[in-house]
């Protein structure tokens, strides 16, 4: 049980690690460098996308993929952590969180191949920026337009952990306030909740990890 907490315990670090480091290479470099720009032109477009090809690869592995194996890492500890007192609700928070690390990995992965295939389009703008288009929408469906998945586990595990003792009971109201943002993003009108639960899981993340160390 120690291997399992301790993986766990490194799991939610990294994961609220790569929401900062999302956050900061966002705010620092991307911005600036017109990511997010409303109307640009394809000419513009390709023109970002070819300048920061690298630093979006990063970008991308990080937030998705590394944020993904750490999240398993995460849900497998607290699955084994709470299945002895509550072992259906700890069974239904695992299966959520697994299906929330695919989610993002998969995210990752069709961003990175599809900027790769973006950029072999640079003979024809038009079709870079289309293209551009149906791979930003996929990626944002599986890894953030809304916040389902991920909503529902925080949820859950809260649920699980509520009577048991085993995380604090302030980590699992919070739990309970940034999943019920992450539901309301459900409804596009309300979407800017997602911002509350992604900045409110930086802390749920390593809050649990130092909970985990501390029982390890």
């Amino acid at each position: 049980m120690s291997g399992y907490r301790t993986a766990g315990a490194l799991g939610g670090l990294i994961c609220a690690a790569t929401y900062l480091f999302g956050i900061a290479i966002m705010v620092a470099v991307l911005e600036p460098a017109g990511f997010g720009a409303q109307t640009p032109t394809p000419e513009e477009l390709l023109s970002f996308l070819n300048a920061q090809q690298l630093t979006l690869s990063v970008w991308y592995l990080v937030i998705y993929v590394v944020n993904a194996v750490a999240l398993a890492a995460l849900v497998i500890a607290l699955r084994a952590l709470l299945h002895p007192h509550t072992p259906v609700l700890s069974d239904l928070s695992l299966g959520f969180g697994l299906i929330w690390a695919a989610l993002v990995m998969g995210a990752g992965m069709i961003a990175n191949v599809g900027l790769t295939e973006v950029l072999s389009h640079t003979g024809s703008p038009e079709q870079a920026a289309q293209l551009w288009h149906m791979v930003t929408t996929i990626e944002n469906g599986l890894g953030g337009g809304n916040e389902i998945a991920g909503s529902i586990w925080v949820i859950t595990v809260g649920l699980a952990a509520w009577n048991s003792g085993i995380l604090p009971r302030f980590l699992n109201a919070f739990g309970f306030v940034i999943g019920g943002c992450g539901l309301l993003t459900i409804m596009p009108p309300l979407e800017a909740f997602g911002m509350i639960f992604g900045l409110g899981f930086i802390v749920w993340f390593a809050w649990a990890g130092v909970v985990l160390i501390r029982k390890a």
